[in-house]
């Protein structure tokens, strides 16, 4: 199994893609640090992996509604999230609905 450090491959072209992909990379461990650290400096004694697997689990959805008139309603929408999520949310200090509900008109196009 590879930790998250672990080395992986670039298959980018150019300099400029190899140095983008680079500080994403510590970029996103330094969210990583700051992820355990903030558990950790609350006795929450825990990886990284086990923060990932519980986080997966709180699901963003798209509902598609049609209607008669040609127009489609997308409502954007996160489910209720289980208590471990929600408990995770609150150790980390993050509001319980990651994002606002969002309800958007489009005109479908018929398909064939």
């Amino acid at each position: 199994m590879k930790t998250p450090l672990a080395e992986r491959p670039i298959y980018h072209q150019n300099e400029r893609r190899v140095e983008s992909h680079i500080f994403l990379c510590v970029l996103a461990f330094h969210l990583l640090v700051a992820i355990e650290k903030t558990l950790l400096d609350q006795g929450r004694h825990t990886s990284w992996a086990t923060v990932r697997d519980t986080l997966k689990t709180h699901q963003v959805c798209t509902i598609v509604l049609p209607t008669k008139t040609g127009q489609t309603l997308r409502i954007r929408k996160a489910a209720t999230p289980e208590k471990d999520v929600a408990e995770l949310y609150q150790l980390l200090r993050l509001p319980a609905e990651v994002i606002r509900p969002v309800a958007r008109w489009t005109d479908s196009q018929p398909s064939d």
